[in-house]
């Protein structure tokens, strides 16, 4: 059945390699892109047949028969591509950031309902496999009583006036940054493994003088359970890894049992309760695609909803609770005062 779902892709920029490859192992029929730059159009259409290319979506949505679009580009026009293919009743995945805020994520959710298409956020990293074998270590309460987890962002590629030029240069004009762009990712990874967020606190900087948007900074979560969150993140530092974009960070998970570390090598390790040695946790995963195969495995997650019902982790009328958090997470930020001690 999956070689006859028929997909059009939008965007053809530095992430977008990865979608292409998991569509192509997924064997679906990739029957149109739609793009503003025709060479990497022209590029990516060979290894599908050499299917058309479109500068202009409304036109390829109007002339091409589909079941889903793919969005693989910046936030700014996701609002305007949801519209046209809702009314066309195009099934639709967009990829993160999801639109440009939350109300115009509402609007989406709404337009997409009111069509009865399916409307899924492209988010990934629920799927990589390190995410993945901590979920099964706390659904089987090996570290007991949860009291507190804590990541630490350190992908350190944010230095200087050339950073992230060379593979995604707008971040450099994204007025909201570390928490919009990138660490919406953890928040998605802490609601998959914690549960719901209660309430939260941010402090929010700018390090990187050349760059719009905060790109360091404190956010303490409250869950609902009692559980504490602390994300600590920092763009221009870095941490231990031999690719530093692999998890872009270290996580530590506490509770009455011991601790489970995550490291930059998304290794596993578990210290029980009142030992000094950690035990490394073997477990096998696929070392290609993005971070694990994670975009190939959140695309056929999507596939296998569509085609045999399979419960849906990320549909847009969820991911709404991610936007919402971020919200809140802007404007604890600034709210927030520093009381001087002196």
């Amino acid at each position: 059945m999956k070689n006859k779902v028929r997909i059009a892709i939008v965007g053809t920029g530095y992430f977008s390699k990865f979608h292409f490859d998991a569509w192509k192992r997924l064997k679906v029929k990739v029957v149109a892109i739609c793009s503003l730059n025709k060479n990497e159009a022209i590029y990516f259409s060979k290894k599908f047949n050499n299917c058309p290319i479109y500068s202009n979506f409304k036109k390829m949505i109007d002339e091409i028969d589909l079941d889903f679009v793919d969005i693989i580009i910046q936030p700014k026009d996701h609002l305007k591509l949801i519209k046209i293919a809702a009314n066309k009743n195009v099934n639709i995945i967009c990829q993160k950031p999801f639109t440009n805020s939350y109300s115009e994520a509402v609007d989406a959710v709404n337009i997409a309902n009111k069509n009865n298409v399916l409307l899924v956020v492209h988010e990934n990293f629920r799927f990589q496999p390190w995410y993945q074998k901590i979920k099964t270590f706390l659904d089987k309460k090996l570290l007991g009583e949860l009291y507190q987890v804590n990541f630490r962002m350190r992908p350190g590629d944010g230095q200087g006036k050339h950073a992230y030029v060379y593979r995604q240069p707008y971040f450099q004009k994204m007025e909201r940054f570390l928490i919009h762009e990138t660490a919406i990712h953890i928040i998605d990874v802490f609601r998959f493994l914690f549960g719901e967020i209660d309430s939260v606190f941010a402090n929010l900087f700018k390090l990187n003088k050349y760059i719009n948007g905060e790109d360091a900074g404190y956010v303490l979560f409250n869950f609902k359970n009692g559980i504490k969150g602390f994300l600590d993140g920092n763009r221009l530092s870095d941490h231990i890894a031999q690719d530093r974009r692999l998890t872009i960070g270290e996580m530590l998970i506490e509770g009455s049992n011991g601790a489970l570390r995550l490291n930059g090598d998304g290794e596993l390790y578990k210290r029980k309760f009142g030992s000094n040695k950690e035990v490394k946790i073997n477990y096998k995963w696929d070392n290609k695609g993005f971070a694990g195969d994670s975009v190939f495995k959140c695309q056929r997650h999507i596939l296998q909803h569509y085609l045999s019902g399979k419960d849906l982790y990320n549909s847009a009328n969820d991911y709404l609770q991610n936007l919402k958090i971020e919200k809140y997470i802007y404007k604890s930020n600034s709210m927030a005062k520093m009381m001087k001690t002196y």
